[in-house]
């Protein structure tokens, strides 16, 4: 290991260390610059290039060029950042009396909110972001600028590409196929779901209307809340893995008040150093949102510790562990799970998998949508204007979305086509698993060694290649679109 990989490793732990801290209420954290001290010299453009001009070329020395390369973007923009963040950290919707901060608007949608507090929460929101717009602008235009200027990338698009190895284009294409192909099935099912819930048409309905509804609320009652959530996890005993004592993961999932109420995992260092963070706020959603993170978690806790850096550690893509989290994740609400596992009767298990399947539709709709938008804005060089992100998203949701909170809604390179690619990945794979070992394959010992197996070879393999390898043949939205067509009714 040179100089410049154990920099990176040491990057990524400082790095990630803080966010863990920061995502569990701790205030005494460090600056973000800090971390960074002692290593300005190796935060030079040109001896960051020269990783690419120096040796053989390699994926792997690709990877250290763009770990790298996203850590001196993440030191030069981080005052930007800073400016933002503490804006947005005091940044608070007024609801009826009741002080709701950004980062807390998930939740209060799914669990506390009604109609008319939603409807207020959309005029909150749009003040707020029009106040905090010009931050999030200042933020992207240095981002762009130290693109271009110091590293040759005409455009952010060019730069996710060069990054990913991915064909934005050619998933335009096959988006809107996709998009096309289930547009009438998707919008008369969604529109009985809100007539039937909400008890208005789907065209009056907002982005918050649809965070409450998908988080299937109303169908908690059927939820075993006897059952503490941290006991779900012994499922994975029938893989052979006792989640609880398990070496290398730490689990932080009771509820606290001081906590993100975003879940997510944190790989300080792979495997030996994995953590999960969560909020739980009852119900469907806990159990869907522990086992995705589990799936991040584990893919990292069984990766082998003999792999470098280049290997398990410096990825360009989260498209794999995304799989494996959407993988986990579906389980929790297929029928044999609902079944074996959580013993639910006929009727509840037809309830939960036919509004499972459409939540899934219309949110996978809402990531094609933002993703179409965020690759014409970076095309067009047109940041302020959330025209085409609000038009877009209310054309392939049916919900209404404002246009001064595309900013506040961005990922940053393309995240949201990772998760739409990692879930058509997920579909594949779960049809592959289902025919070799049958409907009830995640019960099967096999299911465990076969899992392990992957996770072992850490992220050596970007997704396709992954494929390949296995077995597994080419990732195909028919995979994905069949699952759809055989709960929704068309």
């Amino acid at each position: 290991m040179d100089g410049r990989e154990q920099a990176v490793l040491k990057l990524n732990e400082g790095l990630t260390s803080r966010a863990l801290k920061i995502w569990k209420g701790d205030d005494t954290v460090p600056s973000q610059l800090s971390i960074y001290d002692g290593l300005e010299d190796l935060f030079n453009p040109n001896r960051i290039k020269q990783i690419r001009s120096t040796g053989t070329d390699s994926p792997m020395r690709e990877r250290l060029f763009h770990s790298l390369l996203g850590h001196y973007l993440q030191y030069r923009v981080s005052p930007y950042e800073n400016e933002l963040f503490t804006w947005l950290k005091g940044a608070a919707a007024h609801v009826n009396g009741e002080k709701i901060y950004f980062q807390d608007i998930l939740p209060w949608c799914q669990k506390q909110s009604d109609l008319n507090g939603r409807r207020i929460l959309v005029k909150e929101t749009s003040s707020l972001c029009k106040f905090l717009k010009p931050f999030a602008l200042s933020f992207w235009e240095v981002f762009l600028a130290i693109l271009s200027e110091e590293f040759g990338y005409e455009t952010y698009s060019a730069y996710c590409e060069d990054k990913k190895q991915i064909d934005y284009q050619g998933y335009v294409r096959k988006l809107l196929r996709l998009l096309n192909q289930t547009e009438e099935m998707y919008l008369g099912a969604m529109e009985t779901w809100v007539q039937e819930s909400l008890g208005r048409p789907l065209f009056e309905l907002n982005r918050f209307d649809a965070i409450y509804l998908l988080g299937l609320g109303e169908l908690d009652r059927f939820f075993p809340e006897k059952i503490p959530l941290v006991d779900h996890l012994d499922f994975f005993s029938n893989w052979g893995i006792g989640v609880k004592k398990l070496a290398g993961l730490h689990l932080d999932i009771d509820y606290s008040p001081q906590k993100s109420s975003q879940a997510m995992s944190f790989a300080l260092r792979i495997p030996q150093n994995i953590h999960l963070v969560m909020n739980p706020q009852g119900g469907w959603v806990d159990l869907e949102t522990l086992f995705h993170e589990m799936g991040h978690a584990l893919s990292h806790t069984f990766t082998s510790r003999e792999l470098s850096p280049s290997e398990k550690d410096f990825f360009t893509s989260n498209a794999l562990s995304e799989t494996y989290a959407f993988l986990l994740q579906n389980i929790t609400l297929s029928p044999p799970f609902l079944e074996r596992q959580l013993k639910l009767s006929p009727r509840e298990i037809d309830a939960i998998t036919f509004y499972k399947t459409l939540k899934d539709l219309s949110v996978f709709r809402r990531y094609a949508g933002k993703f179409l938008a965020e690759y014409q804005m970076f095309a067009e060089n047109d940041l302020a204007n959330g025209e085409p992100y609000a038009t877009l998203l209310k054309k392939h949701t049916g919900f209404s979305y404002l246009p001064e909170t595309q900013l506040f809604d961005l990922a940053p390179e393309f995240y949201a086509l990772d998760y739409l690619v990692s879930w058509m990945a997920e579909a594949t794979i779960e049809k592959n698993l289902r025919k070799t070992l049958g409907p009830e394959w995640m019960f099967r010992a096999e299911a465990g060694a076969i899992l392990k197996e992957w996770w072992f070879t850490g992220n050596r393999y970007e997704l396709d290649e992954f494929f390949q390898v296995n077995g597994l043949g080419t990732i195909d939205s028919a995979d994905i679109l069949n699952r759809w067509l055989d709960k929704i009714p068309t």
